[in-house]
Formats: C-alpha cells, structure tokens, sequence
C-alpha cells in the first residue's frame, strides 16, 4: 500500500470573490490486479500494455487505486507532480526479492496482457483470488511466473551455443582435475 498525501491548497470562489482553503487529504493507493481491473472496464485497454498514459488515464488509475473512502472527487485534479512520481515509482517497484534470469527468453515483450489473462493463469496456476488480487500487481506477476517456471519443470533445452559452452566448460574441468592437457 502507498499512502500520498495531495497537500492543501487555495481556491478563489468567484462568486463569493473569497479565497478558501482546501484542507490536505490523504490517498492510500494499492497497485492491485482490482485496480486494473476497474481501470481497464473504464478505458477498453490493455493497462500493462499501454507504453504513454494521458494525464486523464493516469489519474483515473489512482482513482482506481484509491482504497480509502474519498468524498471529495477533485482531490484527484489537485495531484501535484512529486505524488504523480511517487505513484509511478511504487506502480515500478517489484515488491519482491525473487529475481528470474533472462537467458534465452523469446519475445513477450510486445505481448498484451488484460486483466482477463492474468485471472486465467492464476486459476491455471491454483492462485486463490482472496488475497492475491489485492497483492501489489508486480509481485503477483512474479508468483505466476514462479508457478509457469515449477510448472515446465524451470528445464528448457539448451541451444547449440549453450551445449558447446557447456561441454567446454565439463572439459576444462575434467582437464584441470586430472592434470591432463587434452
């Protein structure tokens, strides 16, 4: 969870010709797959695909992302720039220390995924909805890709380059371990 804090602020009434002040006003935001759900149900697009957010896209996520009960909907047009950041950061961390290596890895990278997909791997996977869509969405990526990794076994084959490296790699050893030149 994120909590933001949308400072407070000054607001001329024209028809009263008085300043009045905006009491600050705390967000508690969760990056969740309920969250994307909700934004992606609203705008008909991929969230996690979609590279360049307008200003009105991005908004409407915290919106989304919003768990605590807000009666002020304008609070969200008075979003300054470092909460803006403060969100895109905390969107971007992995909230978790699992790390997959990347070798051979093909393609994705252009791949759409929705909501709809993520829910599907997570019944492919067994992952109980109740509480894992309420998980930061980074970390319950890395769940089901820990789960297609145990799933497949984490065996791939090697290619050609790989199976050479490797067998150069057992000979040197098995020369170095014996004392043998070849």
């Amino acid at each position: 969870m994120l909590p933001i804090t949308v400072p407070e602020t000054e607001e001329f009434n024209s028809e009263t010709n008085e300043f009045t002040v905006v009491p600050a006003v705390s967000l508690q935001l969760e990056h969740s797959l309920i969250s994307m759900s909700k934004w992606e149900a609203k705008w008909k697009k991929s969230f996690m695909s979609s590279r360049d957010l307008t200003v009105n896209e991005l908004i409407d996520y915290v919106r989304c992302m919003t768990i605590n009960k807000i009666t002020d909907p304008s609070v969200y047009t008075r979003l300054t720039q470092a909460n803006v950041e403060e969100v895109r950061r905390y969107i971007d961390d992995p909230m978790t220390a699992t790390t997959i290596r990347e070798d051979g890895a093909r393609g994705g990278r252009n791949r759409i995924i929705t909501t709809e997909q993520i829910y599907g791997w997570m019944v492919g996977y067994g992952i109980p909805f109740d509480p894992c869509e309420k998980w930061h969405l980074n970390r319950l990526m890395m769940l089901i890709r820990v789960c297609s990794i145990q799933q497949s076994g984490g065996n791939r084959k090697m290619s050609r380059r790989e199976q050479a490296a490797w067998q150069t790699a057992q000979n040197a050893k098995r020369r170095a371990r014996t004392g043998s030149r070849g």
